[in-house]
């Protein structure tokens, strides 16, 4: 039977920023020992929510009720005190700190006054780590981890509090199909023991197969919400976006010119070999493979952030020499890293400087700066990628995931590149700025420019791609082109040796 008792009540919440009314007479509830998926667009006011939810924000209007009782959540420490843990969407954690540090920040138990009882710290993260099977050692950095491996840390860490009410935002956005699968019998063992989960996630196929309810959330208000089993894809797209979407993948047959970019032997010891691939004009390759097969790995090599010990660039029939990124941006070479949040975007600089920050060189001459010129420039672009920003001087912060990663890919075009490499473009972006992003890779193919796509996603690079290079243990294990598109074959190259 189901369980009816509410858990969490939002009641009439509203908060604006400058500029902006991020959300409008909020209501939603979620059961007791439930999933409730919280499902819209980039800007919709999702994350703000779970924000005030966890007493990061505070709500300019409404109330939010625990058990029925009317609480006010005046910081994180106090939602941990009425049992609430989040893992938010951008990664929050220290890489110069060890994961024991991170695991216990902010309540490090103490023996007496400035003495942190480190035996216990050591003693119930090893214990946390083994519970979850994980293979680290306590005092291990940060740093020195992958995005995957520090969202199951940050999973973890929410998870250890026994929180009675868990909010994920993203949880699955980083990491492996291994992980997901572990993460998911968690999420049922919490609901077992009558934890309520707020999920936001834009894969709608994880919404739907742990979902028990949806709530939509379109422009800062509620739309609806629905038990998952009495609503489907095509509905909550819809009421996501405002309109219904038949074609997910806009890609547009583009005439194929000559080889732009032409790797050859590419090595870098004991992360990847022998790597050679080529992309042309007007082409999108994809780059597929599992976590660690070493895509990434190879694309900041080619773009300068990592060095490699053997092989040949070539782009636009010259070699080339890069070593550091400013040698690939001159060579018309740029990179949209996976990572926005630390390789990618200036949190506490505007959505003009974020843009502008690669292309200095067009609005300084002569002496002096340019402002008008910038303004004007940034503002074509961020026009033409529909960038929602209050204005040219937000700081990017406050922009959504989406938008985020349209201003960074603005800054790219703004170098008028001939190769661009895309790193998970579409992670944590919501069905409607994923649809955007597709349209402007079309575009780029349609100017003639070479495209490189690493997902996760396989349905993506099946949609969008000319031909998929499948990669396995620092190797590239096959080349497929469209008419051997399969998830199946491109699983089989991936798990190849």
């Amino acid at each position: 039977m189901e369980n009816e008792a509410i858990k969490l009540r939002v009641s009439g919440v509203s908060k604006s920023f400058p500029g902006v009314k991020a959300l409008d007479n909020i209501n939603f509830s979620v059961r007791k020992g439930t999933l409730h998926a919280l499902c819209g667009e980039n800007g919709a006011g999702k994350s703000t929510l779970m924000k005030i939810i966890n007493g990061l924000y505070k709500a300019d209007a409404g109330q939010i009720y625990i058990d029925g009782q009317p609480v006010e959540i005046k910081n994180p420490i106090q939602a941990r005190d009425f049992g609430i843990a989040m893992i938010a969407q951008e990664l929050n954690y220290v890489p110069e700190m060890s994961i024991e540090e991170n695991i216990f920040l902010g309540r490090l138990p103490v023996t007496g006054p400035g003495k942190v009882d480190w035996k216990r710290v050591r003693k119930e993260t090893l214990e946390l780590l083994e519970r979850e099977n994980l293979n680290y050692s306590p005092k291990q950095k940060l740093k020195t981890l992958t995005v995957s491996d520090i969202q199951m840390l940050e999973i973890l860490k929410a998870i250890s509090n026994n929180a009675q009410i868990v909010i994920m935002d993203e949880p699955t956005s980083a990491i492996t199909n291994r992980e997901v699968e572990v993460l998911f019998k968690k999420i049922e063992a919490l609901k077992a023991q009558g934890v309520s989960i707020i999920y936001i996630s834009h894969k709608m196929d994880e919404v739907f197969r742990i979902a028990d309810d949806i709530t939509i959330l379109r422009d800062g208000q509620t739309v609806w919400t629905k038990r998952a089993a009495e609503t489907d894809l095509d509905e909550v797209i819809a009421a996501m976006v405002g309109r219904r979407m038949d074609n997910a993948y806009p890609k547009e047959e583009v005439p194929i010119g000559k080889p732009v970019l032409d790797v050859k032997g590419l090595r870098s010891e004991g992360v990847f070999e022998n790597i050679d691939f080529n992309v042309r004009a007007g082409e999108i390759v994809g780059f597929a493979g599992l976590m660690g097969a070493g895509r990434t790995e190879v694309m900041r090599a080619i773009f300068g952030l990592d060095p490699y010990d053997a092989g040949t660039i070539n782009i636009n029939g010259k070699d080339c020499t890069i070593k550091k990124v400013s040698d690939a941006i001159n060579e018309k070479l740029v990179m949209l890293s996976e990572d926005r949040r630390r390789f990618g975007i200036i949190p506490i600089r505007s959505v003009m400087e974020n843009a502008s920050i690669s292309s200095l060189d067009k609005f300084i001459f002569k002496g002096k700066s340019h402002p008008s010129l910038e303004r004007k420039l940034v503002g074509e672009y961020f026009e033409k990628m529909n960038v929602k920003t209050p204005s040219l001087d937000t700081l990017i912060q406050a922009l959504s995931g989406g938008n985020q990663q349209k201003v960074l890919l603005a800054k790219w075009m703004l170098r008028d590149p001939d190769v661009l490499i895309l790193d998970e473009p579409t992670r944590g972006i919501d069905v409607g700025a994923k649809f955007e992003i597709y349209k402007l890779m079309t575009d780029m193919a349609k100017e003639g420019k070479a495209v490189v796509m690493v997902s996760s996603e396989l349905p993506e690079l099946i949609g969008m791609c000319d031909r998929i290079y499948v990669m396995s243990q620092g190797h590239i294990t096959g080349c497929l082109d469209r008419s051997e598109f399969s998830q199946e074959t491109i699983m089989k190259f991936a798990m190849s040796k």
